[in-house]
């Protein structure tokens, strides 16, 4: 990225649209408000937008109530991005993965900066800060101001949404993805006034007993195919539906197969009826790409450790074509 570029860019007050992915997770949300925080304490008029609702566990969040949901507000979010004189689209690299909001965008001749970590970027933005290394979009933010010289505006507000992301993005810090330059990170973010223990508690320990109750359903789900060193978990919307549901409830679920001796490769399949669709979340250790298999055989991608994908089937033809898969990836599983 033209860092230069941008600052000149940034010099004089815009109006600014900040937007992510659907089904925005803590990353998303993270990074798209902290730069919000930080384009403000620049001047400018600054608006995030996301496509959809994201999790209650990110809502407590600095500057989470002036959100935009372009799935309810659609005409003041269209009116929004039609005012824009620049477009920044965090921690996704496709318009396809802005939903709703993908038409819109692309017919839109503003210019866009595209902030993301994930592989094979798309080439609609002018300005693109791509790093598939990186732990998670909300550290390119940090590293984004730092390149603008601007650390010293990082304020207790921004420090907390950057931790939010990095923390969730690297499963509390125990991803590969989590290097010593991180760890640096993360110590200047606390410096900097992110409270460490009261985000942790904020995200992680404020359970439902309907969400600890779907948990005991996804366990009884599990199921493990040794000689593929694979587990998958099947959630059915009845069974989504008998425990009240709610966006965010099913986070982290995909990693308790993971978390089973000798398995490698780890997958959950959620149903989702309204939007007709099969989702999957994929999980790996390893030298086992997640991202290759799903864009592949579940039309999605991610990063190497880490995907999500889709399927028009039904749930069990959905689990039946995965396990007819299984057979070619037997022996890269089982290396």
């Amino acid at each position: 990225m033209k860092f230069k570029e941008i600052k000149e860019l940034l010099s004089s007050p815009k109006n600014i649209v900040i937007t992510t992915h659907k089904n925005p997770d803590g990353d998303a949300i993270g990074s798209s408000l902290a730069l919000h925080h930080y384009l403000l304490l620049l001047g400018h008029h600054s608006i995030v937008i996301t496509p959809n609702e994201y999790p209650d566990f990110l809502k407590w969040m600095p500057g989470e109530d002036d959100i935009i949901k372009y799935n309810t507000d659609t005409e003041i979010a269209q009116s929004k991005i039609k005012e824009a004189d620049l477009i920044f689209t965090l921690d996704f690299n496709h318009l396809s993965r802005s939903g709703d909001m993908e038409n819109d965008l692309a017919k839109t001749d503003t210019t866009f900066v595209m902030i993301d970590h994930h592989q094979q970027p798309d080439g609609y933005a002018k300005y693109v800060y791509s790093d598939t290394g990186m732990s998670s979009t909300c550290q390119m933010i940090y590293h984004f101001i730092e390149k603008l010289d601007d650390l010293d505006k990082i304020t207790a507000e921004i420090a907390t949404c950057i931790y939010v992301g990095i923390m969730t993005d690297t499963g509390s810090f125990k991803f590969r993805s989590t290097t010593n330059i991180t760890h640096r990170v993360v110590a200047d973010l606390i410096d900097r006034g992110a409270d460490n223990t009261n985000i942790h508690e904020s995200v992680y320990d404020t359970n439902t007993l309907s969400r600890l109750q779907l948990k005991g359903v996804a366990l009884k789900n599990l199921n493990v195919l040794p000689e593929y060193k694979v587990a998958y978990i099947t959630m059915s919307q009845k069974e989504l539906d008998r425990h009240s549901f709610k966006k965010g409830d099913t986070e982290g679920f995909v990693n308790m197969g993971l978390s089973i001796e000798g398995v490698k490769f780890a997958v959950i399949f959620i149903e989702n009826r309204k939007e007709g669709i099969i989702k999957i979340s994929l999980r790996s250790k390893g030298d086992f790409s997640v991202n290759e298999f799903s864009r592949n055989h579940f039309d999605g991608g991610g990063h190497h450790n880490a995907a999500g994908g889709k399927s028009n089937l039904s749930l069990s033809d959905t689990v039946d074509k995965f396990i007819s898969i299984l057979p070619s990836y037997k022996k890269l599983l089982n290396q």
